[in-house]
């Protein structure tokens, strides 16, 4: 079983930090999916679905289903790549999870990500550093809007 887990303390306060991660109109803006491929139904068993655009030939969507929601605290969720083929509702249960929690680290949030499922060893590095990016974005989205 694959696993990346990162830690983050981002200098915004907690409900803005889970917001970024609930809110399309939050999310846009550090996940790099416009806010017209975006949907999240944040309740469990609700569906998302969003789409990287990286260049007018590079679109990747993703989809997933919401697993435990707790406001503010933790958030769990399915991440399936659907690149190349159509979403549908069986996909959005794919083989990665996500897990977040929030807390409060002062006067800001620690961020706690885990990814577990079946990446192929190889894709690991890629993947780790492609959060990377996303957690570079989020910090400077959030501190700039606090």
């Amino acid at each position: 079983m694959s696993k990346i887990d990162i830690t983050r303390v981002l200098e915004a306060p907690r409900d803005l930090v889970y917001a970024a991660w609930t809110q399309p109109e939050h999310f846009t803006h550090w996940w790099g999916a416009p806010l017209d491929t975006i949907s999240m139904d944040v309740r469990p068993g609700g569906e998302w679905k969003a789409t990287i655009v990286v260049d007018e030939q590079t679109q990747v969507p993703f989809a997933g289903v919401y697993q435990e929601v707790v406001p503010n605290e933790r958030l769990a969720y399915t991440l399936v790549d659907l690149s190349g083929r159509e979403p549908a509702p069986e996909q959005a249960a794919g083989p990665e999870t996500v897990t977040i929690t929030f807390s409060d680290a002062g006067n800001g949030t620690k961020l706690v990500f885990v990814q577990e499922g079946n990446l192929p060893e190889e894709e690991l590095p890629r993947a780790t550093e492609g959060w990377g990016f996303f957690f570079d974005a989020l910090d400077q989205y959030v501190t700039k809007i606090k």
